[in-house]
């Protein structure tokens, strides 16, 4: 698999020809695929900051909230 870096390059490259002369229809399709691939890394990577986030109640007790709320699918 390729490493983040070339990924985030490559999107960036193919936006940068989209604006000059154009994508193919494959070019297209990769970049499509590129992003999504991106954007559904960045969920997962905040959903699990989230997860790991802890508050203190007023009443001193300390709560998860990833297992309070982890498991709810966002829209």
């Amino acid at each position: 698999m390729e490493s983040l870096e070339k990924r985030i390059a490559r999107i960036n490259e193919l936006y940068h020809k989209s604006q000059a002369e154009g994508l193919t229809e494959e070019e297209k399709r990769e970049q499509a695929s590129l992003r999504s691939e991106y954007i559904a890394n960045i969920r997962a990577n905040l959903r699990g900051q989230l997860n790991n986030i802890d508050i203190q109640e007023k009443d001193g007790t300390i709560t998860n909230l990833g297992e309070k709320y982890g498991n709810k699918k966002i829209h």
